[in-house]
């Protein structure tokens, strides 16, 4: 079923939210494993998980960017209503929506400052494949190693190389998402 602009909320914005929030901080403290998060129906194009991811962390002072097809009225209109969050240019979000290619280039967004390295962005790539291979990430939170399908390799570890500065991705792909923050390290399969 499609949502309209003023429809597809949370039923129980406390319990879907709280519910929400403890899903996504999971992924963020396990990079790399994929959650199913419900609870959503954004308008198309915006998934379902990424629906969630916005309804749970915006609100009227979290500045968001829309990129490329995302960018449509009726995806506006719904963050607006829902969440009350202004949309912005690349330069002044603190979450970036959009398809990898349309996110492009990681510069554009904010990494934080020394004193204030908590000043970053974080993107929700709405992402073609969300899959346990590819990349092989390593770090905190992980025991071992984890995969993950990830879309450029070497923007991850261009990205880590910033540490503690940097920015935070959550990669969604219908009602499923996984986090890699910062800290993560990414390697290609075979160079581990």
């Amino acid at each position: 079923m499609q949502a309209q602009p003023f429809s597809g909320g949370f039923a129980d914005p406390a319990i879907a939210s709280a519910t929400a929030f403890r899903q996504v901080m999971e992924a963020m403290a396990r990079p790399g494993t994929i959650h199913t998060i419900t609870g959503a129906v954004p308008p198309e194009p915006l998934s379902p998980a990424t629906g969630v991811v916005l309804l749970t962390f915006c609100d009227p002072d979290t500045p968001v960017h829309l990129a490329g097809p995302l960018a449509c009225d009726a995806v506006r209109t719904w963050v607006a209503f829902h969440t009350g969050a202004p949309i912005v240019r690349p330069s002044r979000c603190m979450f970036a929506v959009g398809a990898w290619d349309d996110l492009m280039p990681l510069s554009a967004y904010q990494i934080g400052t020394p004193q204030y390295p908590d000043r970053s962005a974080t993107l929700i790539v709405q992402a073609e494949q969300l899959a346990p291979n590819g990349a092989i990430l390593s770090g905190p939170g992980i025991k071992e190693t984890h995969a993950l399908s990830l879309p450029e390799i070497e923007a991850f570890q261009q990205n880590a190389g910033h540490f503690p500065l940097g920015l935070d991705f959550v990669f969604t792909n219908g009602d499923c998402m996984a986090a890699l923050p910062r800290t993560t390290i990414v390697t290609q399969k075979g160079d581990v």
